[in-house]
C-alpha cells in the first residue's frame, strides 16, 4: 500500500520534506544575515540556502519537533535571557576586575530538574551556560539534576532557587 494513503484510502498529510523546520530555517537566515558585515543579495541567497539546507540535512535527527505551547512566552523568555546576559557580563567584569580571588564564593551546585523533555532541559542548561558567571557542566544519568558551577554564589541554595524560578519555571510554561 502506498504510504501516502491510510487504510480508508484517504490522502494522508505529506511529510514536510522541503522545509522540515520552518521556524529554524527562518532563524538561520536571520542569524546568517546578522553575522555578515553588510547586506547583499549574495548573502541573502546563501542565508536562504543554509536556512533550507541545514534543517533538511539534520531532519532525520529530529524525529519529532518540540511542542511550543506559547510563542509569546518564548519571545518573552528570549528577551529576559538577553537582558540577564548583559547584566551578568557587567557583574562578572566587576568581580574579575575589582575582587580578590579569596573574596569569590565559587561553588558547584546540583539543580534538581522539574523539566522532562530533552529540548527543555537543553534550553535550561544552555541558558545557564550563556549567562556569565555560571556554567552547566553535567546532566545526571537519570536526567533529573544538572551540575552547575557558579563563579560567585555566597548562598548556593539561593543560587539554585534563582535558576529554577527565573529560568526553569518559564521554560516549563513554554514546553510542558
Amino acid at each position: 500500500m502506498n504510504d501516502m494513503h491510510d487504510a480508508e484510502g484517504l490522502q494522508a498529510d505529506p511529510p514536510r520534506r522541503w522545509f522540515p523546520h520552518p521556524v529554524l530555517s527562518a532563524l538561520l537566515v536571520i542569524v546568517w544575515l546578522m553575522l555578515q558585515n553588510g547586506f547583499s543579495l549574495a548573502h541573502l541567497v546563501l542565508g536562504i540556502f543554509l536556512g533550507w539546507g541545514i534543517p533538511c540535512l539534520t531532519a532525520s535527527f529530529w524525529p519529532s519537533r518540540p511542542h511550543v505551547r506559547s510563542y509569546r512566552k518564548a519571545l518573552s523568555y528570549a528577551l529576559l535571557v538577553i537582558g540577564d546576559i548583559i547584566v551578568a557580563n557587567v557583574v562578572v567584569a566587576r568581580l574579575i576586575l575589582f575582587s580578590r580571588p579569596a573574596d569569590l564564593h565559587t561553588c558547584w551546585v546540583s539543580v534538581p530538574l522539574d523539566l522532562h523533555t530533552p529540548e527543555a532541559i537543553t534550553l535550561f542548561a544552555g541558558t545557564i551556560t550563556m549567562t556569565p558567571g555560571t556554567v552547566s557542566a553535567d546532566l545526571s544519568a537519570d536526567g533529573r539534576s544538572l551540575l552547575v558551577h557558579c563563579l560567585n554564589a555566597p548562598d548556593p541554595a539561593q543560587a539554585v532557587t534563582d535558576m529554577k524560578t527565573r529560568y526553569e519555571a518559564r521554560i516549563k510554561e513554554i514546553f510542558e
